[in-house]
């Protein structure tokens, strides 16, 4: 595990803007009036289980559109804001492209559906309900079994500052070897991770792949996981020419990670796919 093991964001003092509104990043426009995602409010319980579920749907379009199917592997969860001991999935055997608000299912840390018809993934059911439990905090993880995150999390070495992208990752992702390899569907396995995937926001696990967790959102998590592959790739790619790379300094690496590594940061990244999504595959929402 790298030597800060927390997913929390580092406090930055952030200028008001020019009607003297607070502001939480430097990417909030300064200048008033312009269109700007903005985090949602919300009148009631109702109104925000419909919002996290149709951003869990469009973080499962989202793996679609970037290749991260494999058969019925993968898994992305949301507590629900009313029952926060029931989460919402994606269904078993439903391609990520193929899930909408309507095959959404509801379960328990026990793995028992209560809420949908489809039956629920076991090896997601006991990674996810371990940490959903042993973390009240944290409200989203994904899982897929991609490509470059397999393959480096082979190595059993964690990400090396080799970028900008890397460094959102900076004393934030963890290595983890126990159950490496093992197919996690016994409820020990997803309790032997379940610590150290709570704290922090990308899990390398060894000879498995990859997981992400979000104190903030599913946005948050999906997007951190895309974000994840691609520090993978990327790190394959330098690792293949056989060239020592240079890397960030700690301080340059943490400024990187205050600023463009936080979980607000991961939301508003994920705006853009969700606009996106939203727009192009209004199935999502049957």
């Amino acid at each position: 595990m790298l030597e800060d093991d927390h997913i929390h964001d580092a406090a930055i003092e952030i200028a008001p803007d020019r009607a003297g509104r607070k502001r939480i990043s430097i990417y909030q426009p300064e200048q008033a009036g312009l269109i700007f995602p903005e985090t949602p409010e919300f009148a009631s319980f109702e109104e925000e289980r419909t919002y996290r579920k149709q951003h869990l749907v469009a973080a499962c379009r989202a793996f679609a559109m970037h290749g991260f199917d494999y058969g019925f592997a993968g898994h992305l969860t949301v507590r629900d804001p009313e029952r926060p001991e029931l989460y919402w999935t994606n269904p078993m055997c439903v391609h990520f492209s193929q899930v909408r608000m309507s095959n959404l299912i509801l379960a328990d840390h026990k793995g028992d559906v209560v809420e949908g018809r489809h039956a629920i993934n076991r090896a997601g059911f006991v990674l996810h309900a371990a940490v959903h439990e042993e973390y009240p905090e944290v409200m989203a993880m994904c899982h897929a079994h991609t490509v470059y995150g397999t393959a480096w999390c082979a190595t059993g070495r964690p990400l090396d500052m080799i970028s900008q992208d890397a460094a959102a990752f900076y004393n934030s992702h963890a290595v983890i070897g126990a159950s490496a390899g093992a197919v996690a569907v016994e409820k020990e396995s997803g309790w032997s991770v379940a610590k150290e995937i709570g704290r922090n926001r990308g899990i390398l696990h060894q000879n498995h792949g990859l997981l992400t967790a979000s104190h903030h959102s599913i946005d948050d998590a999906a997007f951190w996981f895309i974000a994840l592959e691609r520090a993978c790739k990327q790190q394959l790619l330098v690792e293949a020419t056989g060239i020592k790379p240079q890397l960030l300094s700690a301080k340059t690496a943490q400024y990187s990670r205050e600023h463009v590594g936080s979980d607000y940061i991961g939301w508003l990244h994920f705006q853009t796919l969700y606009n996106h999504i939203a727009a192009t595959q209004p199935d999502m929402f049957d």
